[in-house]
């Protein structure tokens, strides 16, 4: 560095800071400094108290020590810190839905360049004509540090409750020099270096928006040959076929088009299966940020109905990625709650997290926000959600987009998924709690998957059918073996309990006609301690007796989806005999 450049720098930023003590009045006779409390007050006492729980990732005191920081400079810093400081109060939520956007009301400085993901790596992917040759190259570092780290550094101005969103903030966001420093990432004024994995590096001087407008760049975009088939559509949803094998569906935002609601679209969908022989459908979420998470139900309705009514074996395949987000996240888990899969990249969007958005603006600034209003708790919700909490949501089967690819305008899952037509796994999540749903579930398919009419839903709190273990409920139901309770639900989400375990094994076996224990073959030890008593006793004991229960558990811990399996698996040895 130019060490009289620097110094010339930070003697400006000096004299600046010098100019800034002085108080400076608003048109309305408000001091900046009292508008800047009248913000600050807002935003943390009545805006952030009303997060149904505020402190859930980060301490009071935490919160009431930067807010007294930031109250000791109000006078004193820029318009653009005094921002990015409230962005930092924000970001204590821990929050993807709680944010301010500053970007309108702060005079922004940037970066002359951007960068894009693909795959766990960074590429260079707008800089200078001059600079032509590194773009595309890997970044490793800027300002001297791991991207990563700079990533991990900018979480503390963008709320998020997972990696995956953080990345998407952090890119968004990535040339924007006063974040830098503001962070400490750069001296005031100094230039940012870039570097790239073959050793090469870039010096970049932050320059004003109007000046960066005016600047010429080669842009990635610039040196794409191609198209792929299932670019983003123009429109919320659209629907084709793909080949004579795979139906491809684009749901692009959780909304109703105006001209096309989505009852008529599914009619639409439905024709075009009417006319085909598809074994794959593919529903592509990957550029839904959310909406509404009950529109696309008429779409999972017809989907689940030629599955269960018509006997349709048509495989559904959800695609996720980074831009899944919010109402599209609780979608996706919903696929998974069918029976299908996802494939491509983890989520924007965390499996537990909070939503429901009220939006606002601070009084003074007039810089607009979201505040979240409640908990989503799809692990309690969904039994695809079990085990799982305020995470990321990962594919079962994963593949990234190429930057290869991207180049020559290919779909890289796309053209994976085309080049792989066997059946595809879900990931397993054998420590996950085990529903009652999924274990009765477990039960229909050791039974044999018997039939059983299914005129109508098993029971009041079914989710419209689409569980993957619908059939086996309405079995259970019509066997006896799951009677639900005395207002006709049954809580298929909730976690089995050993004795209620126990319950359904031993109606099972007496559904089935599974023959009486026979003392040479079965064991007749004492039950477990945790199983005795109470009216489950007899049901207890027979499960036990005839082996459906295992022998060397914890049965003070409620069972495990590997422990589910376990039990239905010694079922079905039974049923075979």
């Amino acid at each position: 560095m130019n060490i009289l450049r620097s110094l010339v720098r930070r003697g400006a930023a000096l004299c600046l800071a010098a100019l800034l003590v002085l108080p400076v009045f608003a048109a309305d006779g408000k001091s900046e400094a009292a508008g800047r409390q009248e913000d600050l007050d807002f935003l943390y006492g009545q805006v952030l108290a009303r997060h149904p729980d505020l402190f859930a990732n980060t301490p009071e005191a935490e919160f009431l020590a930067l807010k007294a920081e930031i109250e000791a400079r109000l006078e004193t810093e820029s318009k653009t810190d005094f921002l990015l400081d409230l962005m930092r109060l924000t970001a204590l939520v821990g929050d993807s839905h709680t944010m301010l956007s500053i970007g309108n009301a702060a005079d922004l400085r940037i970066y002359p360049f951007s960068l894009v993901r693909r795959g766990t790596a960074w590429y260079l992917s707008t800089a200078a004509p001059e600079d032509r040759a590194l773009l595309c190259q890997e970044v490793t570092a800027l300002a001297g540090r791991p991207v990563e780290d700079v990533v991990t550094a900018f979480g503390q101005i963008f709320g998020s409750d997972n990696r995956v969103h953080l990345r998407r903030n952090f890119r968004q966001a990535s040339n924007v020099a006063d974040i830098y420093e503001y962070l400490g990432l750069v001296e005031p004024g100094a230039p940012l270096t870039v570097e790239m994995k073959d050793g090469k590096t870039l010096s970049l001087e932050p320059v004003d928006q109007a000046a960066a407008n005016e600047l010429e760049a080669v842009r990635i975009a610039d040196l794409i040959t191609g198209t792929p088939e299932t670019a983003q559509a123009d429109a919320y949803y659209a629907a084709k076929p793909l080949s004579e094998s795979t139906y491809y569906i684009q749901y692009n935002a959780c909304a109703e088009e105006e001209d096309l609601p989505m009852e008529d679209f599914a009619a639409q969908v439905a024709e075009d299966l009417e006319k085909g022989s598809y074994d794959r459908i593919l529903l592509d979420l990957r550029n839904n940020g959310g909406g509404s998470d009950g529109v696309i139900w008429p779409l999972f309705s017809l989907i689940r109905t030629r599955q269960l009514v018509q006997g349709d074996d048509v495989e559904l395949v959800g695609l996720i990625g980074e831009r899944t987000f919010s109402s599209a996240l609780i979608n996706a888990v919903e696929i998974q709650e069918m029976g299908g899969v996802l494939a491509g990249e983890a989520a924007g969007g965390s499996v537990c997290h909070f939503g429901a958005v009220k939006t606002f603006a601070l009084p003074n600034s007039k810089v607009p926000g979201q505040l979240s209003s409640k908990y989503i708790d799809l692990s309690t919700l969904l039994d695809a959600g079990a085990g799982r909490g305020v995470e990321a949501l990962e594919p079962d089967v994963e593949v990234a987009q190429t930057l290869e690819d991207t180049l020559a305008g290919k779909d890289t899952l796309v053209d994976w998924l085309m080049g792989h037509p066997e059946r595809l796994e879900a990931k397993a999540y054998p420590d996950a709690p085990l529903t009652r749903g999924r274990f009765i579930g477990l039960l229909y398919e050791a039974a044999g998957e018997p039939e059983a009419a299914l005129m109508e839903l098993p029971f009041q709190d079914c989710l419209g059918g689409i569980e993957w273990y619908t059939p086996a409920l309405g079995w259970a139901k019509a066997t006896g073996i799951a009677l639900g309770d005395t207002e006709g639900n049954f809580n298929a989400a909730r976690p089995v309990t050993w004795k209620e375990a126990a319950v359904f094994l031993a109606r099972a076996a007496a559904a089935l006609n599974l023959p009486e224990p026979d003392p040479a073959t079965n064991r007749r030890g004492p039950v477990p301690a945790a199983l005795a008593g109470g009216w489950m006793q007899s049901s207890a004991t027979l499960a036990w007796d005839l082996g459906l229960l295992p022998a060397s558990v914890d049965y003070s811990q409620p069972p495990t989806r590997e422990q589910g399996e376990g039990m239905a698996e010694s079922l079905g040895v039974q049923v075979s005999r």
